[in-house]
């Protein structure tokens, strides 16, 4: 039992290390706002629409910067957002013209997500970096109970999603993205948008970019 829970801690604590490779601090100002993950070594970054806008209203936020995983700190501007998808996409920028290396994150079926699939949230709750919470799967797919919108697809996880995990990587066992921590809905109900919500968003948004 104690090789098996030694290896299980193992494993478990390599998804976290692969994952946070890729994972970001999203901030305004002086301010942490929360998240967000690498999609494309060409600096493309997504989070949650909500993190990169004003608490009042839904006005970009100016002064866009992100923390890498190695601690730089750089600027970013912000690309296209949907409010009603609480989707948004970033675009690290250099002043020299050459970004650091960066490790985009793999991406993951979230279409076929099953319940009771251990899932792992990744991010800054409380500017803690590189927070990990585990859990499992509820649900995935519309119109799940007491998930917002209508016809949307969704992810129900069973984590507390505390403030500063919006717009971090939810990853599967092998640390791939199949969505993005969004808000909870429930007590210990948290809700990520799916990765292939994402990958559509993107696509249309940019013209296919990194994802």
């Amino acid at each position: 039992m104690t090789t098996l829970l030694s290896q299980l801690n193992s494993d478990l604590g390599e998804v976290a290390n692969k994952a946070r490779k890729s994972l970001v601090q999203v901030a305004a100002g002086r301010r942490g706002s929360g998240s967000g993950v690498i999609l494309g070594a060409d600096g493309l970054v997504v989070t949650n629409a909500h993190v990169v806008s004003e608490r009042k209203g839904r006005h970009p936020m100016r002064d866009l910067r992100l923390t890498l995983p190695a601690g730089v700190v750089m600027a970013a501007r912000l690309l296209a957002k949907d409010d009603g998808l609480d989707v948004a996409v970033l675009q690290i920028e250099a002043p020299d013209g050459e970004l650091p290396e960066l490790h985009p994150i793999e991406l993951g079926d979230s279409q076929s997500l099953r319940p009771g699939q251990w899932v792992m949230a990744m991010g800054y709750p409380w500017g803690v970096a590189g927070a990990a919470a585990g859990g499992i799967v509820i649900g995935a797919g519309p119109d799940l109970p007491e998930s917002p919108g209508i016809g949307r697809d969704w992810i129900a996880v069973d984590l507390s999603l505390r403030p500063g995990y919006s717009g971090g990587p939810l990853v599967d066992h092998q640390g791939r993205l199949i969505g993005m921590s969004t808000m909870m809905a429930g007590l210990d109900v948290g809700m990520a948008v799916p990765v292939h919500v994402i990958k559509e968003f993107v696509k249309e948004a940019i013209g296919g970019g990194s994802a």
